[in-house]
C-alpha cells in the first residue's frame, strides 16, 4: 500500500477546523468510498493503534469506534493526509454493511469487488511469494526455475488458451486463459514489471494518435 503509513506521529492539522479532520473511508479492495466521518487525535491514534477506524461524534461529543455495537467494523489497512495536512484518506476493509441503515455505503450503493481490481492483488500476493519464496510453493517452483521456464510455460499456456478457443469450450478457453494470464503476470513479476503496465500500454494505444512501433 505505497504511500500509506500507519503511525499515530503523522502530521495532521487539527487546529484548522477546531480539532476535527474529516475522514474519508475507502474499501482497501474494491476501491469504493464507503463513508465520510470525523476525527480528532485521539480518534486517530486509537484507530492506528486498534487497527479499527475509530471516530469522534459530533452529536455525542465522544469517541466511537464503527462496529462496537453492530460488530460491522472497518479494519484499517493504511492512513494517509492530503496536501492541507487537513484531510485523511483512510483505507479499510469492511465487516458487513457500513451504512446504519445496513447498506454496503452511506450513499446507498452495492460495494461488489471488480474482478479487474482481483489483477493488482493477485499481482501483490505473488510480488510477496516472490520475496519470501516459501516452500511448497508452486508459483516459488516457477521463481526458482528461472526466466526460460517461466517464459516457456506463458508459452505453453497461450496455445492451450488457442486450442480452446478454436476446438474447445467457452468453460475451458476461460479455464486456460485464466491460467495464461496467472503465468505472464508472474514474468512480469520476474522482471519487475506490473499487469497495469500492460494495462497503460493498451490505454496509450486507445488514443487516435497512437502510432504502432
Amino acid at each position: 500500500m505505497s504511500g500509506f503509513k500507519l503511525t499515530a506521529n503523522m502530521e495532521i492539522d487539527f487546529n484548522k477546523s477546531g480539532g476535527l479532520v474529516p475522514a474519508i473511508i475507502q474499501d482497501a479492495n474494491t476501491k469504493n468510498v464507503l463513508m465520510l466521518g470525523y476525527m480528532n487525535r485521539e480518534a486517530y491514534v486509537k484507530t492506528v493503534e486498534t487497527k479499527h477506524v475509530t471516530f469522534y461524534s459530533r452529536s455525542r461529543k465522544c469517541l466511537w469506534t464503527k462496529g462496537e455495537t453492530s460488530g460491522n467494523f472497518l479494519n484499517l489497512v493504511g492512513i494517509k493526509a492530503d496536501c492541507d495536512k487537513d484531510t485523511l484518506l483512510v483505507k479499510a476493509i469492511p465487516e458487513g454493511p457500513t451504512c446504519h441503515l445496513g447498506s454496503d455505503t452511506c450513499w446507498g450503493e452495492n460495494n461488489a469487488t471488480s474482478p479487474l481490481c482481483f489483477l493488482g492483488s493477485l499481482q501483490d500476493f505473488i510480488e510477496k511469494r516472490h520475496e519470501e519464496l516459501p516452500e511448497g510453493s508452486y508459483t516459488t517452483s516457477l521463481f526458482k526455475d528461472g526466466i526460460n521456464r517461466m517464459a516457456q510455460k506463458v508459452g505453453e499456456e497461450a496455445l492451450e488458451t488457442v486450442i480452446e478457443a478454436v476446438n474447445g469450450t467457452n468453460e475451458r478457453l476461460i479455464y486456460e486463459g485464466a491460467d495464461l494470464l496467472y503465468h505472464l503476470i508472474v514474468l512480469l513479476t520476474s522482471k519487475g514489471l506490473r499487469i497495469e503496465d500492460l494495462a497503460e500500454e493498451l490505454q496509450v494505444r486507445h488514443s487516435p494518435h497512437w502510432q504502432k512501433h
